[in-house]
């Protein structure tokens, strides 16, 4: 199989592989090329045993050991859900140092995928032509696809040209989910982590498939426990039933609705409140207004902070420069419709949800994987 020419190189770090000839694999250039390729002869060696890294988004980074047939599990699974074929190509843009990049190099090496491997990029087609072909599956992060759809559209008929794109790492949000709509190609949000090796379930985004629903794999069997956080039991698991701090709401044993974080509930005036919740509104209303002046949705979050009355009051923490872009965005993005906003939040959901106080922070601090990292975030702010 004939490897694209040089000016395909995104970067300095750009490996093509394909598992069919492991012998004729290129010399690395990089340390990240060469973490790579360890990984890859390591696989390929048969090795039974990998110690993988927790993101660290909810709390401290920790050693997690995954065995061969878990991974194996997983990657098959994907495999069967999606299509994929002998022969299709991937394209590898996620962390190879995480789990959701590990997992793409061994769906490539288990599932005869043929993988272009590049170093974790803001927009990981901007430097391919605006009508390459040859990618038929690839997974990004949810700043990832947002930058590709804003700074190169031109790339969208790449994009359409996929059997299927998967998005994880970080809830979409709802300015997002609006945007992909003119991919014609299925988009799939993801749930999982590295102690489900990767994504169990997936929600459609996009397409009259589109749901707020997700929906487990096969084989993934779903539960609750007594706060309704998810728990997980699947052969990826090694059928050990994994526990989950996500609130959800579980219509039917093949689907759930993801709430939030348990260990984000913040409890104000007695009255436990899922920020998540709050968070979908403001979203949602701010896509409203910014559309009418052609403005950037910024990233925001809402969180709890000490109150001598309340014991935690709900606030919103807003991002000052819009993620990607560049340029700065003003804390008046809500212009003189925030009491609008939180009339909104109170007819929906009560009062003891509406937040008291708006927060402007130039950036927010991020994870290795690129999420928000909100417990730093708060820090710079007391």
């Amino acid at each position: 199989m004939d490897f694209p020419s040089h000016k395909y190189i995104l970067t300095s770090t750009t490996l093509f592989l394909d598992p069919s000839t492991p012998t004729n694999w290129p010399t690395p250039r990089t340390p990240y090329e060469a973490d790579t390729l360890r990984f890859c002869r390591a696989w390929l060696s048969g090795q039974t045993e990998f110690t993988l890294h927790t993101s660290g988004s909810t709390g401290t980074p920790k050693p997690i050991q995954l065995t061969r047939a878990q991974m194996q599990a997983s990657a098959h699974l994907t495999g069967q859900t999606l299509g994929l074929e002998p022969g299709d190509w991937a394209l590898v843009c996620l962390n190879i140092h995480y789990v959701a990049g590990v997992m793409m190099l061994v769906r490539g090496l288990e599932l005869g995928l043929p993988m272009t491997i590049i170093e974790p990029a803001g927009n990981p087609l901007v430097n391919f032509t605006p009508n390459e072909s040859r990618f038929a599956f690839t997974a990004f992060v949810p700043l990832q696809l947002q930058t590709i759809l804003e700074t190169t559209p031109d790339r969208l008929p790449s994009l359409n040209r996929m059997k299927a794109i998967l998005i994880g790492g970080a809830a979409t949000s709802p300015a997002l989910e609006q945007a992909l709509q003119i991919i014609t190609s299925p988009v799939y949000a993801t749930y999982g982590m590295t102690e489900t090796v990767s994504h169990i379930a997936l929600r459609r985004l996009n397409g009259l498939q589109k749901s707020d629903l997700f929906t487990a794999l096969d084989g993934v069997t779903l539960g609750v426990d007594e706060r309704n956080c998810l728990h997980v039991t699947s052969a990826a698991t090694n059928f050990e039933r994994i526990q989950t701090n996500d609130v959800v709401t579980l219509p039917d044993p093949l689907h759930f609705r993801l709430l939030g974080r348990a260990d984000r509930v913040i409890n104000s005036g007695g009255v436990k409140i899922q920020p998540e919740l709050v968070e979908q509104i403001i979203q949602t209303e701010l896509l409203q207004l910014v559309q009418e002046s052609n403005g950037v949705v910024p990233r925001l979050f809402v969180t709890g902070l000490p109150d001598d009355r309340l014991g935690q009051r709900v606030v919103v923490v807003v991002e000052q420069r819009a993620a990607g872009s560049g340029h700065g965005v003003k804390t008046d993005v809500f212009g003189g419709e925030w009491q609008a906003i939180q009339e909104v939040i109170r007819e929906k959901l009560g009062p003891y949800f509406v937040p008291k106080e708006l927060i402007p922070i130039d950036t927010f601090v991020e994870t290795a994987t690129g999420k928000v990292d909100q417990k730093a975030t708060i820090a710079r702010i007391r």
